[in-house]
């Protein structure tokens, strides 16, 4: 099954083209905006690198969110877009499931976004099994429903996993976007949908002005 990867909700912009579980190009860029400049090009060098056509992938995967709310809504329009054009099924991945993955391994595992204003993104995993709904909340709240769960032993991962370090849960892992295998293997993994919608866990910060 052939497979291209869509990232595009945190500090990079990443893609890969899978054989399965097996990777057989990517590409990540770390940057916090550009998203919308690099994605197309990005893709089409990728699949050119791996001499494959984009009508015939089996399978089209994207970030959903949390994230950067202009970030995600690039990735999942043009994932959008070429399902549309090709007709291949459309996968959503959850952030905080991919960064928490990217520690790989078993055992206690939290996905962590930094969501500024005090705040983070976060969720838990036991393995691969979610233990809690991703959420967004003050990261002292964030600590202690971890702590709830499991007072140690979790390995924080994201680029808000320091801002859990103080209060001694376990190993912060800062990554500023998940690792391209472990969104290709869960990926292969996903329930593709006829209609994805972003996981936004509260407004944008960015309001319109009242006229």
């Amino acid at each position: 099954m052939r497979i291209l990867v869509i990232d595009t909700c945190l500090g990079a912009c990443q893609v890969g083209l899978f054989d399965g579980a097996r990777r057989v190009v990517a590409a990540s860029e770390a940057m916090v905006r550009g998203h919308q400049e690099r994605l197309a090009p990005m893709a089409a060098e990728l699949m050119a690198e791996a001499g494959a056509r984009f009508d015939k992938l089996d399978r089209i995967a994207v970030t959903v969110g949390p994230g950067s709310f202009t970030g995600l809504r690039v990735g999942l329009a043009f994932a959008e877009g070429l399902q549309l054009a090709i007709g291949a099924p459309l996968a959503g991945i959850g952030t905080l499931e991919a960064l928490a993955a990217s520690a790989g391994g078993q055992g206690l595992r939290a996905g962590v976004i930094d969501a500024r204003r005090g705040q983070v993104y976060w969720q838990g995993f036991d393995g691969d099994r979610p233990i809690a709904q991703p959420e967004a909340a003050p990261a002292h709240d964030a600590a202690q429903a971890l702590a709830t769960c499991a007072p140690q032993g979790w390995r924080l991962v994201g680029p808000g996993a320091s801002l859990l370090a103080p209060f001694g849960l376990g190993e912060a892992i800062e990554l500023a976007a998940p690792g391209l295998q472990a969104l290709g293997r869960l990926a292969l993994a996903a329930t593709p949908s006829a209609e994805l919608r972003p996981l936004y866990l509260r407004a944008p910060d960015a309001q319109p002005i009242a006229s």
